[in-house]
């Protein structure tokens, strides 16, 4: 799960950057168990410029 964590991370900053964003605030960070051995982990942020 920490694996997934990061590659979450990591893809929430890489959109946010594509917006010309240079924050991102409010995260939520979600885990999901999806069977025996599986998990989900989603991440939502609001991506905002502070100039």
């Amino acid at each position: 799960m920490c694996k997934a964590r990061d590659i979450a991370f990591e893809e929430l900053k890489t959109e946010a950057r594509m917006l010309g964003a240079t924050a991102i605030v409010g995260i939520d960070l979600g885990y999901e168990v999806v069977g025996s051995k599986g998990g989900m982990v989603s991440i939502s942020g609001a991506a905002v410029e502070i100039t």
